[in-house]
């Protein structure tokens, strides 16, 4: 299992600076974190994203000049929101898995989040998981067509709990559809990270690795995911040796870590090794 970097080492820098950061601490892959329909300001100077309308190939050429692989391509959206321009949604979970196609990359990510309105958060479970599948339906399709895997992530109040996780992938009902595991967002929403391996382990194709502080057991169960872990793999609450094993045969080629800080991020790929996961 290589282990590759969020594209968000230092805030407030364009992609390339992001790039060149990773490449000097030793890593060799790294995955499209943000992408948006394009935007001067924040394409080339005050973020690290990238116009999903751009050539792909040119994005893939950016990555190599820095000796990097794209190892997935992030999606998250708005699924239980209703539907609007403004609103990253299945438009752009499509161009997403258009780039992927296009350069060979298996996976794009996707994930619910918490719902950002009124509508959203008085949604009951089952209309939930209706909404989150019928905003996935046609990505999914397209997925199928282009040999692509659209991979759910635990970042929302369904995609946190093993039972969401199943229910949305029972409606969807597609060969196309995964899981990426994400350590420290399923345990913040309340599951076990381990038990969630284990459950899907035969659809999980990417990890995020995060280790979180014990004194974030207080947000368990409350909050639905964090951007960054603050320390170390191996410092925090969370079974990171558990998850590993549980996942040591499953294939899984790219992982990523969201760490925050230099050192935590180079201390976590030392502690991914010594597990050997590369």
């Amino acid at each position: 299992m290589e282990i590759g970097c969020f594209a968000l080492v230092d805030a407030f820098h364009p992609l390339d600076h992001q790039l060149q950061r990773i490449a000097e601490l030793g890593f060799t892959s790294a995955d499209i974190t943000d992408n948006n329909q394009g935007a001067l300001l924040g394409n080339e100077i005050f973020d690290a994203s990238v116009s999903l309308d751009a050539n792909p190939f040119d994005v893939k050429r950016q990555f190599e000049k820095h000796g990097l692989t794209i190892s997935t391509i992030a999606a998250h959206a708005h699924l239980l929101d209703p539907t609007h321009p403004a609103r990253y949604g299945t438009a752009e979970i499509m161009k997403a898995l258009k780039m992927a196609g296009t350069l060979d990359i298996q996976y794009v990510i996707t994930t619910e989040h918490a719902g950002s309105t009124e509508w959203a958060r008085s949604l009951s479970y089952d209309q939930k998981i209706f909404s989150i599948a019928e905003k996935l339906h046609e990505p999914l399709r397209l997925a199928e067509d282009l040999g692509v895997k659209l991979l759910f992530e635990p970042h929302g109040p369904v995609s946190d709990t093993i039972q969401g996780i199943k229910d949305v992938r029972a409606m969807v009902d597609s060969s196309a559809f995964g899981v990426c595991l994400d350590t420290g967002n399923s345990w913040l929403g309340g599951a076990d990270p381990v038990e969630m391996a284990r459950e899907f382990k035969d659809i999980i194709g990417h990890v995020h690795w995060k280790d979180l502080p014990e004194e974030m057991e207080a947000d368990r169960g409350i909050k639905t995911g964090c951007g960054f872990s603050m320390i170390a793999l191996g410092e925090g609450v969370i079974d990171i040796a558990g998850v590993f094993e549980v996942l040591r045969d499953a294939g899984i080629q790219h992982s990523t870590l969201e760490i925050c800080g230099d050192d935590n991020l180079l201390r976590s790929a030392e502690y991914l090794k010594n597990l050997e996961a590369v």
